[in-house]
């Protein structure tokens, strides 16, 4: 059988699923978000003094990261579930926020002296921010590798890493209003870090799960 034979009957079966495709990855969607918060509220929750520092632009910035990252991430998950799909745009829309990052991060090296950026480099919660994003983001991947294997992804080790990056950036979302270092410098190293541990755990995931 031709390649593109083959990419015409995995897209026909994926359409041929008794929920269109689509429609699962918007339920998972749901799904996720809401294991993701349960998880939160049973470990940790958000700081006590949230609503306070949703006050400041160095708090809220940490969410126009995690949440960009997120949505560009579930852009280019369900294009790379469905067979034949374009996913040219969408993979380019996975850079936008580590450009947003390494914009805030440029700011913030000018905005505060020398002596200070290795202090929020480090932050406080290091391996707090290392453990908990993954603790929270390794049932919603698990979810979201479930329905790669219900689409037919032609480049599942690919797909599973994006499943990983949008796990990481839903996990990252919550874990940003308990976190109490702010600083683009600890998000930019430390969420970073986390959340590639998921893309790995999932680019895993698809290499040896997802199979059609």
């Amino acid at each position: 059988m031709r390649t593109d034979d083959l990419i015409k009957a995995l897209d026909a079966d994926a359409r041929d699923k008794a929920m269109p495709l689509q429609s699962a990855w918007w339920l998972a969607a749901g799904a996720a978000t809401v294991v993701a918060a349960v998880v939160f509220l049973l470990t940790i929750g958000p700081r006590p003094d949230f609503m306070a520092a949703a006050h400041t632009l160095r708090f809220l910035s940490k969410f126009v990261f995690t949440i960009v990252l997120a949505v560009s991430a579930f852009t280019l998950i369900r294009a790379l579930s469905t067979p034949g799909a374009v996913t040219g745009r969408a993979m380019a829309g996975l850079v936008v926020a580590p450009l947003l990052v390494g914009a805030a991060v440029v700011l913030e090296l000018f905005a505060v002296p020398q002596t200070e950026w290795g202090a929020r480099l480090i932050g406080h919660n290091m391996m707090i921010c290392m453990g908990l994003i993954p603790l929270i983001g390794i049932g919603p991947l698990a979810i979201f590798l479930a329905i790669l294997c219900y689409g037919a992804p032609t480049r599942p080790v690919l797909a599973g890493a994006v499943a990983g990056l949008l796990a990481g950036g839903l996990a990252a979302t919550f874990y940003a209003a308990h976190c109490f270092d702010d600083s683009p410098l600890f998000v930019a190293a430390w969420y970073t870090v986390a959340i590639t541990a998921l893309a790995l755990m999932g680019a895993l995931g698809g290499r040896f799960l997802v199979r059609w």
